[in-house]
């Protein structure tokens, strides 16, 4: 429904949309030169002559056409502020209508639902606290189907100009990581700024979860369940996932609104093995839609649907329907409020059996397990029997097969899967109130879920039981039965808050402490040393220096300058001293036509050269390597005296002395760390640690990292399991910390071990195999396929 409001809000609404489609729409001319810059670079790659011809066919096609395209999608999408619907090409068909549709229509829809899913993964929150903005400023409880402000709207926009220009789907696929990598990022930094224009203009600074508690009232007095107005993709606007089927007719009339899409299966496509999961994840998700689809009725959907989603859940916005606001839909509303109920009255009485279960077999944790299924079993038949709907008995019959799957997994321990079958019911709700649970991977039930269940499954029972990471599971159940009202927020707020226990609880012993604070030093310190040598390469550069004192001052001293700011700070009374030192190298090394700094140098040198063996002390370099240096030195200073060539004015040395003062005011702490020299012995010598707990896995000096393998390696999730296959020996490791810069990554074996593995090794192991993840797919996926298989053998008891 909708409520009146002021015209300065619908204006503010209005100029944010305004906004987000300049800011997103000045990325197409970038985007065009990225997919120009890629198609060059194949179409000069050499391989098969069928290769090679493709790659010039399409370098030759974009450069006749990618202007056409630019003009297109700029036009047509400024004009979407004023046209909606126009973006997303909508249809206005009476009603849902179940049909094929061309072939043509199918392939650019999972094009562009692709696209929408990769900045829907990356956006999601931010999205969500959008949407909530606009609702509140134009008084309604969800967006047009085809607003702009949809990642569907650009998606479907982009690839029908890229047809409308004469380029091929084809052509589009094989570019569409490109696309992906430009333009997902400038979709969410777009939404970050819409969202801080809006607060601040003063519109929901904060968004609290209480804050959108809307309580339907009961026949009786009684008060049902609530859940957020507005919740992300609640409603007819529920976001597409890759391939699925486009929407005809209305949004209120479609079967997307609940979840269920008719859909198609995604195309056979190369990539990587992290894009290779996600396709066969989303799959899932989209055959189970399909199945479903399948099996619902387009009366019964249009039926489920005319009281809005909302009201399934029990919010309404502002005026209960029947009551003061009046309007229609009273029926309907009055049989949603009473499912509600039906949901909470469940889950109320199931927490009560599940504490008398854990209290009556506390030894004999099977059979309790057992209990807590049939149970659960018997309370889902009960309310798919008072479902008002059809879509409403598919959801309950999912949801509970997809927990059936979740309880009989042996690899979840006892105590954990006790509290896994708690999230049963608030899981229904949010399920039922949004559809975005069946469409993405991303929705913070399902990430939530995923994430306790990888990092239980490695542990044994006895390492569970008892334990704190037990009692956060413990935490987070609780948390979420008591805000039953606050939907797929209180997930993410719960998950953060887990993932957050998870850096906590995975790095608590000491010895993983110490590896912790050794590598984190050692990347530090190589960081500093390769950006610091980057400064004295600038400082020297229009220097008369010798090789020989340029060589020792990038590979010596710019180290021994990080290690010093490491250990005793910046600005240190010992860094500064050696700061100081490489100034006064240049100078003495620099030719001495005149006698008075002849006789300086001559009686300043024991200092110098003292103040050069602290130095490489402090890095480990002593015996015959620091001779070996100091005899180097010694030789050059002798040659400056005998040089004719000009002397590098003082003026010049001071302001490198000040300079290298402030050395950390010219360095980034970005980039430059993507070949750090580690090993155990820079551990051990650098840092005066023992290395032997360590195994330590550096990157191999000329190796080629794939760019989807780094990818992958960045994307990791710490309390993850893999199998490592190193040196010939296969152990079982959790994933428990990475540094700071993404350079380290900290692998635990049962057995007291620890791997410290290089970013650029870790890729390369992932891609040849050697590194696994213990779960081929996540919890959630795996019980959705499992669901599918029980549904696709026995379909009938989808709606029985």
């Amino acid at each position: 429904m909708s409520i009146a409001r002021s015209a300065s809000s619908l204006q503010l609404a209005r100029e944010t949309r305004e906004r987000f489609v300049l800011a997103t729409g000045s990325v197409i001319v970038p985007l065009a030169q990225a997919i120009r810059d890629r198609l060059t670079r194949q179409a000069s790659e050499v391989g098969s002559a069928r290769a090679m011809q493709e790659s010039r066919d399409d370098f030759v096609a974009f450069q006749g056409q990618a202007t056409q395209w630019v003009s297109l999608a700029q036009t047509s999408w400024r004009k979407s502020v004023n046209t909606p619907g126009a973006a997303a090409g909508a249809s206005s068909t009476g009603g849902l209508r179940l049909e094929l549709i061309g072939d043509d229509v199918m392939e650019s829809n999972i094009l562009s639902s692709r696209l929408a899913q990769a900045i829907q993964e990356k956006a999601s929150f931010e999205l969500s606290d959008l949407r909530l903005r606009i609702q509140h400023l134009e008084g309604t409880t969800e967006l047009d189907a085809h607003d702009v402000l949809r990642p569907e709207a650009l998606s479907k926009l982009l690839v029908d100009q890229w047809l409308a220009a004469g380029l091929s789907r084809a052509l589009w696929a094989r570019v569409q990581d490109t696309v992906q990598q430009l333009l997902v990022g400038a979709v969410v930094k777009a939404y970050e700024d819409a969202n801080a224009f809006l607060v601040s203009k003063g519109v929901m600074e904060e968004i609290d979860l209480k804050n959108f508690v809307r309580r339907t009232g009961g026949s009786g007095g009684s008060s049902g369940p609530a859940t957020v107005p507005g919740s992300p993709y609640a409603g007819g606007g529920a976001s597409q996932a890759p391939g699925a089927a486009p929407r005809h007719g209305s949004s209120e009339a479609s079967p997307q609104a609940r979840g269920f899409a008719p859909s198609v299966p995604l195309a056979t496509t190369g990539g990587s093995p992290l894009l290779l999961a996600r396709q066969r994840a989303q799959t899932a998700l989209l055959s189970l839609k399909r199945f479903v689809a399948a099996r619902i009725g387009a009366a019964d959907m249009q039926s489920t649907m005319s009281s809005s989603p909302q009201s399934v859940a029990g919010t309404d916005g502002s005026a209960p329907a029947g009551g003061a606001g009046g309007g229609g839909g009273g029926t309907s509303r009055a049989v949603s409020n009473t499912f509600a109920a039906v949901i909470a009255d469940a889950e109320a009485a199931y927490r009560m059996a599940a504490t008398q279960y854990m209290q009556n077999s506390p030894g004999d944790q099977a059979t309790m397990l057992q209990q807590a299924s049939v149970d659960l079993r018997r309370r889902s038949a009960e309310i798919k029997k008072r479902a008002p709907t059809t879509a409403d008995k598919a959801t309950v019959e999912i949801v509970a097969l997809m927990f059936q799957a979740i309880l009989a997994e042996e690899r979840i321990p006892f105590s954990a899967r006790v509290w896994f079958a708690r999230l049963q019911m608030p899981v229904l709700r949010v399920a039922i109130a949004e559809p975005e649970f069946f469409g993405t991977l991303q929705h913070p039930a399902r990430m939530l879920i995923d994430r306790m269940g990888s990092c239980v499954m490695g542990f044994d029972a006895a390492a569970i039981s008892g334990s704190a990471l037990e009692g956060e599971i413990r935490r987070v159940v609780q948390v979420i039965e008591q805000y039953p009202e606050t939907g797929q927020r209180v997930f993410k707020l719960v998950f953060d808050e887990f993932v957050a226990f998870l850096g906590r609880y995975l790095t608590q012993s000491d010895t993983t402490q110490r590896v912790m604070s050794v590598a984190q030093q050692v990347e530090q310190k190589e960081t500093m040393a390769i950006q610091y040598t980057i400064e004295l390469r600038k400082m020297l550069n229009d220097m008369p220096v010798r090789d020989e004192i340029r060589e020792f001052l990038f590979k010596v001293w710019a180290e021994v300058l990080a290690i010093a700011a490491l250990r005793y700070g910046a600005q240190g009374e010992q860094t500064v001293m050696l700061k100081r030192v490489a100034s006064e190298l240049v100078w003495a090394a620099s030719a001495k036509p005149n006698r008075a700094d002849r006789a300086r140098v001559i009686q300043d040198l024991p200092q110098l050269l003292q103040r050069l063996r602290l130095g490489m002390n402090l890095l480990g370099i002593i015996d015959e390597p620091q001779e070996a240096h100091i005899k180097t030195i010694g030789a050059t200073l002798s040659d400056a005296f005998l040089s004719k060539t000009e002397a590098i004015p003082a003026a010049k040395i001071e302001a490198m002395a000040e300079r290298l003062a402030h050395l950390e005011d010219f360095v980034s702490d970005e980039g430059g760390a993507s070949n750090l020299p580690l090993d155990a012995n820079s551990i051990e010598l650098l840092l005066g640690v023992d290395a032997a707990s360590i195994e330590v896995v550096p990157d191999t000096s000329g190796a080629v990292v794939a760019e989807d393998m780094l990818e992958w390696a960045h994307e990791l999730q710490v309390g993850n399991w893999f199998m490592l296959d190193h040196n010939d020996r296969v152990s079982q490791v959790q994933f428990v910390w990475r540094s700071d810069r993404k350079q380290l990554h900290l692998f635990a074996s049962a057995d007291g071990r620890s791997f410290l593995i290089q970013v650029g090794r870790l890729a390369n192991y992932l891609q040849a195999g050697l590194l696994v993840p213990a779960e081929e797919e996540t919890l959630t996926v795996r019980a959705t396929r499992e669901a599918l298989a029980k549904l696709d053998a026995n379909p009938e008891r989808l709606l029985n």
